[in-house]
């Protein structure tokens, strides 16, 4: 093991204790993994402490050249992830990407610099990248309809996929969150769902229309008929439903339905402008999402195209509402 291996370990312990989620802790340790083999590969450094900030500010241009997929932490995940296959593969890395990882490897030095273990911090004068926001995308009325054509209610799978593309649309939840709720979670009386899996480990309610309780009630009828899981949407077998099988099985129904790019953030995304085009507020809305902040909220929704803002201006219109 080398040192920068070592230290990669011990900043994973860090986040573990953290209580940091997975899908972040994967950030990080891909991150660091891809840093550390690149140091090795181009300059022979193997330790910590021998970074520099050139070495960093060298990385990201390189990270600017290379294709994705291009290099891997790990050359035995090519044996069965094939990510010479991806469609995107070799194309552009994208600048929210680059963003990501400099924002990780910046984390970690860091931390390396706060616990003593290097006398000088490399990235102590490197500012983050502002990568150029892209317009949230919104699943027009039609494209909804036409996703949710796609699912089989016939079988147990189609109508689970179904009705969590619902849930997530009637409530912002994230994938993660719904996939982890078990049927005690709902209160049918007053349409809420506890959200106890969190991304800031905070629980939070989130609420459901009238239209989605009746279709939450059909299902749990229909669940417990062929399934004694403790999860609400499990899979065929009892077992906690894959995130990843779940985003797949949304793929492709929206690929079947000519709708490109469609993902469990994009429904949450189509929740989110939708309650703010029908006259919701930024400040409940930062609550149902489990933002931080009302600035976290304002900076992810408040992207509206023309059409959105015409839309909104119409039904807000003083005139039209003053009828004068």
């Amino acid at each position: 093991m080398t040192d920068f291996e070592f230290h990669i370990d011990n900043f994973m312990l860090h986040c573990t204790s953290k209580g940091l989620s997975e899908k972040t802790m994967k950030s990080y340790e891909q991150a660091l993994q891809l840093f550390a083999i690149y140091m090795d590969q181009q300059y022979s450094i193997t330790e910590v402490n021998h970074v520099m900030p050139n070495h960093i500010k060298n990385y990201i241009k390189h990270l600017k050249e290379r294709g994705k997929y291009t290099v891997v932490a790990s050359e035995q995940s090519k044996e069965h992830n094939f990510p010479q296959n991806r469609p995107d593969f070799n194309k552009k890395v994208s600048d929210t990407t680059i963003a990501n990882y400099l924002r990780n490897i910046k984390v970690f030095f860091n931390f390396l610099y706060k616990e003593h273990e290097i006398k000088n911090n490399p990235v102590k004068n490197i500012k983050n990248i502002k990568p150029t926001r892209k317009q949230k995308e919104l699943l027009t009325k039609e494209e909804i309809k036409r996703i949710l054509y796609e699912f089989d209610v016939t079988t147990f799978h189609g109508w689970r996929n179904r009705l969590i593309f619902k849930v997530i649309l009637d409530t912002g939840v994230r994938i993660g969150e719904c996939v982890s709720i078990k049927p005690e979670d709902l209160d049918l009386k007053f349409n809420t769902i506890l959200l106890k899996n969190t991304k800031n480990k905070h629980e939070r309610y989130v609420y459901f229309s009238d239209r989605l309780k009746q279709e939450l009630k059909r299902w749990l009828l229909y669940r417990d008929r062929y399934s004694d899981s403790e999860w609400l949407f499990p899979t065929i077998r009892g077992t906690q439903l894959d995130i990843t099988a779940y985003q797949s099985a949304l793929k492709q129904a929206g690929d079947r339905a000519n709708v490109k790019n469609v993902s469990p953030h994009v429904v949450r995304n189509t929740f989110a402008k939708y309650y703010l085009l029908n006259g919701g507020d930024l400040s409940t809305l930062s609550k149902i999402l489990g933002h931080s902040s009302v600035e976290v909220t304002q900076r992810a929704y408040l992207d509206f195209t023309n059409d959105e803002i015409r839309r909104k201006y119409r039904k807000h219109s003083p005139l039209d509402h003053l009828k004068i």
